[in-house]
């Protein structure tokens, strides 16, 4: 089974969008590539929203599209890595941001605060790795397609410890009635596969 399929028989049938799949050429014409095809499948199938609770995704059609988040995050992303590289500190931002050759080309964010990318490092697309600057201050490079990329991510969100995503500090002010409260609201712990649109 593929990745991208397991990552659907997880997260189950997407709930209808109310927009087409036609989006994708103006995305494409800015980024100079086509894009990942798993990718662009993904989002067909579940259009803009949050995986998990936790990664956000957009579709070109989406209520917040695609193309003009990625050209806002390029600017910004590039600023910061001109800033670190003027104050001697070039290393958190090892690589350029489209539209430089070879920049790395956004397509989310998760609620931890790190945005996603792709690097693209070949002229095949479906060959791209995920790049995650992890709180603007460093990167990870996931050597998979964003398919395996965001199957790693859900799988590790529903295997989390029971009070993931609580400050360590608030636990000594919480009585465990209310730790089980934050538990089965789903505020905190293991995460269910979903995607809920926006």
């Amino acid at each position: 089974m593929s990745a991208l399929a397991e990552l659907k028989a997880l997260l189950g049938a997407p709930v209808r969008r109310s927009h087409g799949t036609a989006g994708w050429g103006e995305v494409e014409r800015y980024v100079g590539s086509a894009l990942p095809r798993d990718f662009t499948a993904f989002l067909d199938a579940y259009g803009s929203g949050v995986v998990c609770g936790e990664l956000v995704v957009f579709h070109p059609e989406g209520s917040s599209p695609l193309l003009p988040r990625m050209q806002a995050t390029h600017r910004m992303f590039a600023a910061r890595r001109r800033a670190a590289s003027a104050d001697g500190d070039p290393e958190h931002f090892p690589h350029p941001f489209h539209p430089e050759p070879g920049g790395l080309v956004s397509w989310g964010y998760d609620h931890s605060g790190d945005e996603h990318f792709f690097l693209p490092c070949g002229p095949d697309p479906d060959r791209w790795k995920v790049v995650t600057m992890v709180h603007e201050v460093g990167c990870r490079t996931f050597a998979g397609p964003f398919a395996e990329f965001v199957l790693s991510f859900v799988k590790r969100l529903q295997h989390v410890d029971r009070y993931d995503g609580l400050d360590p500090e608030a636990l000594e002010f919480l009585e465990p009635e209310d730790l089980e409260e934050l538990v089965a609201a789903g505020e905190i712990g293991p995460r269910e596969p979903d995607v809920e649109p926006f």
